[in-house]
């Protein structure tokens, strides 16, 4: 790790933003081609973003579909590793291939020098001629703005900031939002008390599909399921409008655990919140799985299209020559935004690297 005074002014060929699964495999790439890189992150240790997730989280995916390029997931075949094993895996990865990674780097701005990028972060400037952004598509956490109309009383978190059950005691609890995390959030807590789930269910992926599906599953889903082919781009275009498809959950389990599924709130009336259907309900909580937003607000340059994603092929800048971003939802395919699914993106933003430096 360099010093504070190092970092200052410090020039690379690349300079990948993130160091979570995106950022690590990017470098796995760039290590092999000797490029003179390093990886910035804002946490203290890798994997800090899945240790702050909800305690008794599990990854959608089995094991054997949860490896970076060149080291797969250590676990037995068909199981759900947890956020902390999948945190070690991150963490012994960088370490395995001895990847430079920069923590406790914030990046405060992206912009264009003359012959360069200019990176602002916490430590000082930094300078490189190509950038990888792996900060992921969607960081910043979305709550309705009429949250701010209900009554004080009710307790509201997002689920990004969900630990588990015992973290909130309240009578009852309504979860917004019916994607996979808010789905699997409502079933723990509606063992320990009455619970109900608001929003629209996206359609459901069967369990014995993923998990027990094998080789043919994935390879469907990894090479079918891509911008490359009519049935590919239908499916990018709905995950992009109406979120992720349900994985390890169905509206089943809600029915199970007794769930009252409601439909989508459409704001407050009287400090209560409203469903569409024109109810106002009465509840002590609730927990805000309404997932995140696109925020590149700190890239100072015109990269983002009317919905806020970055304007790329592939993770090609469409404008800026040297930019690139890997981890993006459906960025090339289905995959692209699952663990074992990223090393494909990055191996083709690393190739056109290696490719513009030739002569």
């Amino acid at each position: 790790m360099l010093k504070h005074a190092e970092m200052n002014g410090a020039k690379f060929s690349t300079v990948i933003i993130g160091a979570g699964q995106a950022g690590l495999a990017a470098a796995y790439y760039l290590k092999k081609t000797g490029d003179d890189f390093i990886l910035l992150d804002e946490g203290e240790h890798i994997g800090d973003s899945w240790r702050r997730r909800w305690d008794s989280l599990k990854l959608f995916t089995p094991s054997e579909h949860d490896g970076l390029p060149g080291l797969p997931f250590p676990a037995p075949k068909g199981t759900l590793p947890t956020k902390e094993e999948m945190a070690d895996y991150l963490s012994n990865y960088a370490e395995k291939f001895s990847l430079p990674v920069q923590l406790g780097t914030k990046v405060l701005e992206l912009n264009k020098a003359p012959d360069s990028y200019e990176i602002t972060t916490s430590k000082g400037k930094v300078y490189s001629d190509n950038v990888i952004v792996a900060t992921g598509t969607n960081p910043k956490a979305f709550i309705p703005s009429f949250a701010t109309e209900l009554d004080n009383e009710i307790v509201q978190i997002h689920s990004s900031n969900y630990k588990n059950p015992q973290q909130f005691m309240a009578p009852d609890t309504l979860v917004v939002g019916a994607g996979t995390s808010g789905v699997e959030i409502a079933i723990e807590l509606s063992e320990s008390r009455p619970t109900t789930i608001a929003g629209k269910a996206t359609p459901h992926i069967p369990d014995f599909a993923l998990r027990y599906g094998g080789i043919v599953y994935w390879w469907f889903i990894h090479h079918i399921l891509t911008l490359q082919t009519p049935i590919g781009r239908k499916v990018g275009q709905k995950i992009k409008n109406s979120g992720a498809p349900l994985i390890s959950v169905s509206m089943e389990d809600v029915k199970k655990a007794n769930i009252e599924h409601l439909p989508r709130l459409k704001g407050a009336s009287h400090g209560l919140p409203q469903l569409e259907d024109g109810r106002t309900l009465s509840v002590s909580s609730i927990v805000w799985a309404t997932g995140y937003r696109p925020d590149f607000s700190w890239i100072k340059l015109d990269v983002s299209d009317q919905s806020g994603r970055p304007q790329t092929k592939r993770g090609v800048s469409e404008k800026f020559v040297g930019l690139y971003f890997v981890g993006m939802l459906f960025q090339y395919g289905l995959t692209s935004g699952l663990v074992g699914g990223v090393g494909r993106d990055a191996a083709y933003v690393v190739n056109h690297i290696k490719k513009s430096k030739a002569p």
